[in-house]
Formats: structure tokens, C-alpha cells, sequence
């Protein structure tokens, strides 16, 4: 049986200048202690043999340009079957926002999950920039998808929870899910409603 692929679009952070690059990597906060992600092999043993998860890293992470992530993503599309699902997290969210938004995929993607994209720069010290900016009309999204569900958590201290609410007012078809708590900005060791919702659709 031919396996439902997932490519998955992690997160990052974009910056202005070189300074400011430099000032967050000598400021982050950083630890020894091995971090736990709903994303990695939670969602591996919560889906089994029946789903195929594609994580390529995308370019740059920490300083991400969006023409580097586009050019790298197209290498991976374009191998996928007829039947997969694109999940996007935080910066990589609103990368699949705008891919989707400006591009036509050559076969429909299953569903769409962004969960915490950003829908524009107002967000917590933070700069959404390196040509992240939506354009403002969203509609080819849902040319590239049966169906696109957004997520978000009203405690989210990274993309406040009203971004939820500029997605909505652009995307009428979409399903937007705010849960009460998801830690913050999804930072979950376990992220059961996704598992749920990707096995029912």
C-alpha cells in the first residue's frame, strides 16, 4: 500500500541586518538538555507505517531568506506522489502561505496545516522580514489544497493570537482552530488533535 507522504516546513527566524543576527546568536538562551518536539518522533510513532514524514531542513534557518526556502522546496515538491500533505509550522507557515498564495502546485495537495504562522511583522521581538510579506490576496491557496486548517494557541508569545483573525478575514474556506494553551508558541512534546485530524482526513 503506497504511503500519504507529509512535507513538513519547520520554523526559523528572519533579521534585518547582519548586527542583529550576530546580537541573537551571542543572546539566545541555550541549554544542554536534549528539547522534545511534537514534530519529530511523537509524530512518527502517533501516525505509523501508513504516512511517510518528509523533513528537509530548509536554508538558513536562523536567518532565513525566502527565494533560498522557495528554491529549496521546489526540489522536494516536485518528487512528491498524488497524494500528500503539507504541514507548515511558524515561519514556515506563512512560507507555505505565500508559496501557495503565488504559485500553482502541479497535483492538490490532501490538506494544508499552518500551525502559528505569522500573517505579518507585528509580532513580539521579532522582524518578519527577508521576503516573508503576504500578498494581499491569499485565494490561490485554496486552489492548492482540499482543504487548509490553521492553528493557533492563545497564549502564543511569538505570533499573538489575533494573527489568527487577518488569516481568517483572508481565507474564508479555511478552518481556524485556537486552542486555550498549546505552551506558547506550540512548544508541545505531544500534539494529539493534529495526529487526529491528519488520520480522519
Amino acid at each position: 500500500m503506497k504511503k500519504t507522504q507529509i512535507l513538513m516546513i519547520h520554523g526559523g527566524m528572519t533579521f534585518k541586518n547582519k548586527k542583529d543576527y550576530l546580537s541573537y546568536l551571542q543572546n539566545r538562551p541555550i541549554s544542554l538538555k536534549k528539547k522534545i518536539y511534537w514534530s519529530e518522533e511523537y509524530l512518527d510513532k502517533a501516525l505509523g507505517n501508513k504516512f511517510e514524514i518528509i523533513r528537509p531542513r530548509m536554508p538558513l534557518q536562523d536567518n532565513a531568506k525566502y527565494s533560498d526556502w522557495k528554491a529549496w522546496f521546489e526540489r522536494y515538491v516536485s518528487l512528491l506522489g498524488k497524494d500528500f500533505i503539507l504541514i507548515g509550522s511558524s515561519l514556515g507557515g506563512i512560507f507555505l502561505a505565500k508559496y501557495l498564495s503565488e504559485n500553482i502546485l502541479s497535483q492538490k495537495a490532501r490538506v494544508v496545516y499552518f500551525i502559528g504562522p505569522p500573517y505579518d511583522n507585528t509580532l513580539v521581538g521579532e522582524d518578519l522580514v527577508g521576503g516573508f510579506r503576504l500578498k494581499s490576496d491569499l485565494s490561490l491557496i485554496s486552489k492548492n489544497t482540499n482543504k487548509l486548517s490553521l492553528m493557533f494557541s492563545a497564549d502564543d508569545d511569538v505570533v499573538p493570537v489575533f494573527h489568527a483573525e487577518k488569516y481568517r478575514e483572508k481565507l474564508n474556506d479555511a478552518q481556524i482552530i485556537i486552542y486555550k494553551s498549546k505552551n506558547g508558541h506550540f512548544k508541545i512534546s505531544k500534539f494529539p488533535e493534529i495526529v487526529k485530524m491528519i488520520k480522519e482526513n
